[in-house]
């Protein structure tokens, strides 16, 4: 009974002591980790998956503090406190059952001696996978060291290295961020795809069917070749006339000048009419005309143009020669030149000119011919224009003509002189709206009194318009008016005023299909009595193209003349098919 007794107390003791150390070792397992969280400092907003691909880095930082804070001292393996519960470790004797944390303490002969450190326990499933992270951080710190990384093998003791080192753990376990995820920002202008070398600077053209045109020395020609059939149920427009078909051709040609200051233009045309069948036609008509542009001293321009014509006269023309098989050749020479100043705001111009008209002699139906060298006249005229610029698209304007018309015979061969003076005066305003609305409107009068005092002067109101209009891009609408003292041999007349207008519409169906409409009328007024005709004519045609230098053209006419003189009405249908050839 002596020795129970002190076992027994001893034994109470011994277990007061473990829990004591069993509590010591509770707070101390968790004290580190709390201190560890609180040095992570806070790095702003973090996403959802930034916070679960980090998940198995905490773990491994709070066991990295937990095993810190104790000893390097490996943990002992798990041991049962019954005897029995593990099996013989093959020398036949059981496995020691000393190491536990509730197993009691051995007995000690000193009951004063301090008790023996209670064992630890067994590691949680959450310490291994400590333990574990651990293994794999430091194989990774030694595949850094190889490949010669700086200081991320070693641990570092104090706190700022301690935070380095987390920070350098930190980011070479996290996990990569796809590329969808990045920020999209905008591709260097200097890395962008450049375009193949014959594709560099190339203009998108207005017009890809254009001419191109030929050079030739400093100026750049554009010919034009048409060639077709026409039909006509009137032949050469006459009172008498028969249908016919007959072959068509054109030429036309365009010649602008390269030159570095001044300008230079040549436009010329050519209609060349064969009967292929029918009533018998054998015309030939054109003219030629050259601009020259020359800029001045003192803000002064010149302005010189010379032309040529030779137009068969037409079967229904008041001068027509009844029963001729040929009507006669009017040739005509002009020449001008013009000067024109700016003086601020003002505007002026004196323009002097000279137009000389030759004629042919008409063939007979008899086989002769007849002269008509009594015709030939030459007119000179001098007009003066003042105009001020209201704004750059608005300029008003006026001007005064005076003139000279001298026959060749002084006195034609019924006995009158057909000589006579010239004086006009008209007023109008010039537009420039650039692409939209170009040119001039002007209304007047006009007298030419002859010489003859025998003979009244021919004189009447005058409008005069060439205006272009551009609703939109590919359509050009035109309006031209002119107003001509028509001046004739007939014995006891003394001539006309003729008034002529049209308006023509231009329209780009497609880049290789355009097509062309046209309305004219005439109006003459025979001086000296009420007689008068009235001719109305329409026009419409297509071109298409079949490349940049060859199309398909067509067109039909129709025309119709109405005269309170006798013998005169006619009415003219026609439609022309042919190839187009230009460059």
């Amino acid at each position: 009974m002596s020795g129970f007794q002190p076992q027994n107390k001893i034994g109470r003791k011994g277990n007061a002591v473990c829990a004591l150390l069993l509590a010591t070792s509770v707070l101390a397992l968790s004290r580190p980790a709390l201190l560890c969280a609180q040095e992570i400092e806070p790095r702003g907003e973090v996403s959802e998956s930034t916070i679960l691909d980090d998940q198995p880095y905490r773990i491994r930082q709070l066991g990295m503090a937990a095993a810190t804070a104790n000893d390097d001292t490996p943990l002992p393996t798990y041991r049962p406190a019954s005897p029995g519960a593990l099996p013989d470790d093959g020398t036949g004797e059981a496995a020691a059952t000393t190491g536990g944390t509730f197993d009691p303490p051995a007995a000690s002969d000193d009951p004063f001696a301090d008790p023996a450190p209670p064992p630890r326990r067994r590691p949680s499933a959450t310490q291994r996978a400590v333990e574990e992270g651990k293994a794999k951080d430091e194989a990774v710190d030694n595949k850094k060291s190889k490949r010669g990384a700086t200081a991320t093998a070693a641990t570092p003791t104090t706190d700022d290295t301690d935070t380095a080192a987390i920070d350098e753990q930190d980011t070479a376990n996290r996990r990569a961020v796809t590329i969808d995820s990045a920020e999209r920002l905008k591709l260097d202008p200097g890395a962008e795809r450049t375009e193949a070398i014959e594709g560099q600077d190339k203009k998108n053209e207005d017009d890809p069917f254009a001419a191109t045109g030929i050079q030739l020395g400093s100026f750049v020609i554009r010919p034009t070749l048409e060639q077709g059939l026409t039909y006509s149920t009137n032949a050469d427009s006459s009172s008498l006339g028969k249908p016919a078909l007959l072959s068509e051709t054109t030429l036309r040609f365009n010649a602008v000048s390269d030159w570095r200051e001044n300008s230079a233009t040549i436009e010329g045309y050519g209609i060349f009419r064969e009967t292929l069948s029918g009533y018998d036609v054998h015309e030939a008509q054109g003219r030629v005309d050259g601009t020259l542009n020359i800029d001045l001293d003192n803000d002064l321009r010149a302005i010189a143009k010379l032309g040529y014509e030779a137009v068969p006269e037409s079967a229904s023309a008041p001068d027509a020669i009844v029963g001729a098989v040929g009507q006669p050749v009017r040739q005509t020479v002009s020449g001008s030149l013009a000067v024109e100043k700016d003086a601020g705001k003002m505007r002026f111009a004196l323009t002097g000119a000279v137009e000389h008209d030759i004629f042919g002699d008409a063939k007979l139906s008899s086989g002769g011919s007849l002269s008509q060298k009594g015709r030939d006249s030459t007119l000179y005229t001098a007009i003066l224009r003042t105009g001020y610029e209201i704004s750059p698209a608005i300029t008003p304007f006026t001007e005064i003509e005076v003139g000279r018309r001298a026959y060749d015979l002084r006195v034609d061969p019924n006995g009158f002189q057909r000589s006579s003076t010239r004086l006009g005066a008209r007023a109008g305003v010039e537009l420039d709206l650039r692409e939209k609305l170009t040119g001039e409107f002007s209304v007047g009068w006009l007298r030419e009194a002859i010489d003859d005092n025998a003979l009244p002067a021919i004189s009447g109101a005058t409008v005069n318009a060439d205006l272009k209009w551009s609703p939109e891009r590919g359509t050009t609408i035109g309006l031209t008016a002119q107003t001509t003292a028509e001046n004739t041999t007939n014995a006891g007349e003394s001539g006309d005023m003729l008034y002529s207008s049209s308006l023509t519409g231009e329209r780009q169906i497609r880049a290789n299909l355009t097509g062309n409409a046209a309305l004219g009328v005439e109006w003459r007024d025979y001086t000296g009595s009420d007689d008068h005709d009235l001719t109305l004519s329409a026009e419409a045609g297509l071109t298409w193209w079949l490349n940049r230098y060859a199309g398909l053209t067509t067109r039909v006419r129709t025309e119709k003349l109405t005269s309170n003189l006798v013998g005169r009405d006619y009415t003219a249908n026609s439609i022309f098919v042919g190839l187009k050839l230009q460059r």
